[in-house]
């Protein structure tokens, strides 16, 4: 049996599809749409909007491989670009705002969201959130970045992402506790 060398083949295809070879763009977008797709998805509600926002992710990446460096991994160079195409999205449609007021945050006990709650209920509770409170809590909470790079890249303070951090989570966690207890309620009707 002939072991392939991943890595070597991903640089190989990458550098192939910076030459502006078809097939080899056409591989990379076949394998990282579907991740990418959904990273858009996470920011934006409307499915054909963030498709949109995708499809001119990954224009940008392909126009722009020769900046790729094998210095950490390709699906996180491209994650970078989607998140920034899906914020500059939302930018241009101004639907971005953020709660300037002063919000005291105090130390939380746990981050954990215990639920019996279908994965779509809650990206629909999400996609509820005011466009400020969810691109932080997105940023943060999904994609993994800090409140310094988070506040670099939204252009606001970083106590500014920590609180709409912590009223999205405030939100999230409402709206949880209430499904949590019809569910429980329910359960208890069933009996």
């Amino acid at each position: 049996m002939k072991v392939i060398q991943l890595h070597n083949n991903n640089i190989q295809l990458i550098n192939k599809a910076a030459k502006h070879n078809r097939e080899a763009q056409h591989v990379l977008y076949e394998t990282h749409a579907p991740k990418m797709l959904s990273i858009c998805r996470y920011y934006i509600k409307d499915l054909q909007h963030a498709e949109n926002v995708m499809l001119n992710g990954f224009l940008k990446a392909f126009t722009n491989l020769k900046n790729f460096k094998d210095e950490g991994s390709f699906e996180g160079w491209l994650r970078k670009i989607m998140v920034r195409e899906a914020i500059s999205f939302l930018r241009q449609q101004k639907t971005i705002e953020f709660s300037v007021e002063d919000v005291e945050i105090v130390h939380q006990q746990d981050n954990t969201i215990e639920s019996d709650i279908e994965v779509d209920e809650i990206q629909r509770h999400i996609d509820a959130l005011p466009e400020g409170y969810k691109m932080v809590f997105v940023m943060y909470a999904i994609e993994g970045y800090k409140h310094q790079e988070i506040a670099t890249v939204l252009n606001i303070t970083e106590g500014t992402s920590k609180s709409q951090l912590f009223k999205a989570k405030q939100v999230l966690q409402h709206k949880i506790n209430t499904l949590n207890k019809r569910h429980n309620e329910t359960s208890e009707m069933g009996r």
